[in-house]
This record gives C-alpha cells, sequence and structure tokens, in this order.
C-alpha cells in the first residue's frame, strides 16, 4: 500500500492558520493567501493536499468557501476537505466544486447513516476524520467530548466504502510531540478501512515509525501540519521516507 503525505491547510478567517490543540484563540497564521500556500506544496513534490475549514468546524456550516475554491482552482491534485459538513447537500456541492475526498467528523458521530449512504453511493469520496482526546471521540470543532471509543466509531463504518480514516490526536496537535504510532496502529489493526495519521508529525521519524509500525494492515499515510510550515520536516526527505520500501 502507498504511503501518502497530505500538507495540511487550515483556514480560519480566509488565512492559512495552525493551532494548537484545536484551540481557535491559539492561532498562528502562516499565509494570508491560501492558494499560494497550495502551490507552494505543489511545488515542493507533494500530490495530495488536506483542507480544513475551522471556522465551518464551529459554525456547522461551510465559512471558507472563497479560500477552498481558490485552492482548486490554483492546484491540479486531488484535494479533501472537512470542517462544518453535516448534509448530503453540502457533500455533493463540495464534490461537485472540484474536492476528490469530503471529511466527514462531527456527522460521522451524529449522524452515522448520512455517512455510510453517502460513502456506497460516492464510492472514494467520502472520508470519516474521528478525533479524539485520550481515545474518545471529540465532535463540534473538538468542542465536545463524546464517551465514544474512537475504534468502535471506525468499527462502525467497515464495509460501507468509506475511502479512508483520518485518525488525530488532539492532545499532540499542532505541539509537534511526535504522532501517536499505538494510537493509529490500533485502529489500522481494527479496520480495513485504510487509516492516516494526523497530530504531533514532528519530524521525518515520524512517517518512518508510522511506515514500521507492527499491525496487520499498514498505516495508509500521514499528514503533515505545523512541523512542516516550521521547517523542522524537508520535503525532499519526507517524501523520499514516504516512497522508500
Amino acid at each position: 500500500m502507498p504511503f501518502t503525505l497530505y500538507p495540511a491547510i487550515d483556514l480560519k478567517d480566509g488565512q492559512c492558520v495552525r493551532l494548537i490543540r484545536g484551540e481557535m484563540d491559539q492561532a498562528t497564521t502562516f499565509n494570508a493567501d491560501p492558494a499560494n500556500q497550495a502551490r507552494q506544496f505543489v511545488a515542493m513534490g507533494f500530490d495530495h493536499l488536506h483542507v480544513v475549514d475551522l471556522n465551518g468546524a464551529f459554525a456547522g456550516e461551510s465559512a471558507n468557501g472563497d479560500a477552498v475554491r481558490a485552492i482548486l482552482a490554483a492546484t491540479n491534485v486531488p484535494v479533501q476537505l472537512g470542517g462544518g459538513i453535516r448534509t448530503r447537500a453540502q457533500i455533493e456541492a463540495w464534490l461537485e466544486a472540484g474536492l476528490s475526498r469530503v471529511i466527514l467528523g462531527t456527522a460521522a458521530l451524529r449522524d452515522p447513516d448520512l455517512v455510510r449512504s453517502a460513502a456506497r453511493d460516492l464510492p472514494g469520496r467520502i472520508v470519516v476524520g474521528i478525533d479524539a482526546k485520550n481515545g474518545r471521540v471529540a465532535v463540534e470543532g473538538w468542542a465536545e467530548t463524546s464517551d465514544m471509543l474512537a475504534v468502535d466509531l471506525a468499527k462502525a463504518f467497515e464495509g460501507c466504502g468509506v475511502a479512508a480514516i483520518i485518525a488525530t490526536d488532539i492532545g499532540r496537535d499542532g505541539l509537534k510531540t511526535g504522532v501517536n504510532v499505538d494510537f493509529t496502529a490500533e485502529l489500522a489493526s481494527a479496520v480495513s478501512i485504510p487509516v492516516i495519521a494526523s497530530g504531533g508529525v514532528a519530524s521525518v521519524s515520524d512517517i518512518t515509525a508510522l511506515r514500521a509500525a507492527e499491525v496487520e494492515r499498514p498505516v495508509a499515510g500521514c499528514i503533515l501540519g505545523r512541523a512542516l510550515y516550521d521547517g523542522d520536516i524537508d520535503p525532499e526527505q519526507a517524501l523520499e521516507q514516504a516512497k522508500s520500501s
């Protein structure tokens, strides 16, 4: 299975930012022009992009649509988007706008039937975002933590056509403390759905660790955030490590 790297473009008030543990008041702006940031990532050699509408995640509806459309217009690589997408109409509108995949997080917990039906009708286009605090699922822009275990939510979507699961350890997000390999491996072993790691990726060694994890099914990729923006991850080295056997 190929290991895919997804540079993250997190959108807040139309700008490209990074948060710490999902706290909106802990935002650092890295680029006021998200489309420019997208072009930079593609120029570095990345062939996928991960976009999050942070305002939308809290509002429950898309709030940075213009920035997302600008990213789509500026690049020709697959783009996946999460944040505030809660209805079938929103899913279909974004896919028609040119997104490769739509990420459903809060909807996965609140309305799992929506996710299953969309995944069946739109094969390969629906990704489930499972964001966890101490192993339990957090929703509504991570403002609420449920009683649902992340691994149980992952199992709920087995066999319905979900393209991937993005597993985020909120406690590490934005801190560059290293990815939670054990958490990611637990989910990857629990389901046949490809699992993408997110949260805390600090260096190329995290990519190495994820690829070497002793699991029944290999981890499918990881999302690169603050460490990539800060220069702690060299794009060329990261891409080389992701492709190595």
